[in-house]
């Protein structure tokens, strides 16, 4: 009786401690590679970090832009044509108040308007957006960003690296988000 009960209190002691020692484990594997936690995903396509072009653009007077003057702030930057349909002028938009939502942080991000053409844009549209830097691509930047499926929306970092594509429905709260965890996070820009 007594050698039964001691028995099955050492079956039970190894019994804890594997599940003591398998458990953690087991748990790790399941958080790792099973469960996704849909609050903390980016709203926006992160992509692997790859360097602006780096041959020079120009801005609408024609006057050289160098590619290093992209760099030091993290950056929206909005391709599409200069005929600024209603996805580009949301995109515009959108940028525009995620980056004024930033409050205090709000210098750290800058906006770029990447136009695949020479074309001008609407004068009444680039006033309404100050502070955005409307540059024109080269063949360079064209094969980059591409030229179909306009206007795309891109993130890049201080260092001038491209490192997040948004999606065509653009949604202002979780760029919003997206944006604040990266300025909290980086020290960058």
């Amino acid at each position: 009786m007594k050698a039964d009960r001691v028995r099955r209190k050492g079956r039970w002691t190894l019994g804890a401690l594997v599940a003591v020692c398998v458990l953690p484990v087991a748990a790790s594997y399941f958080a790792f590679y099973v469960w996704q936690p849909e609050g903390r995903m980016n709203f926006g396509t992160l992509v692997t970090p790859s360097p602006l072009p780096a041959t020079p653009l120009t801005d609408l007077d024609g006057q050289p832009v160098e590619a290093q003057a992209l760099r030091g702030t993290w950056r929206y930057l909005v391709v599409a044509p200069a005929a600024c349909d209603d996805a580009c002028q949301q995109a515009l938009y959108l940028t525009r108040q995620v980056r004024t939502a930033q409050a205090d942080e709000a210098e750290r991000v800058a906006r770029t308007w990447l136009l695949p053409d020479a074309a001008l844009p609407d004068a009444a549209l680039l006033a309404s957006h100050p502070g955005l830097q409307v540059v024109v691509a080269d063949d360079a930047w064209r094969d980059r960003f591409g030229a179909d499926a306009l206007p795309r929306v891109w993130l890049v970092d201080p260092a001038g690296n491209v490192m997040m594509r948004y999606p065509d429905t653009l949604d202002a709260k979780r760029m919003i988000k997206d944006l604040a965890r990266l300025l909290k996070y980086s020290q960058q820009g």
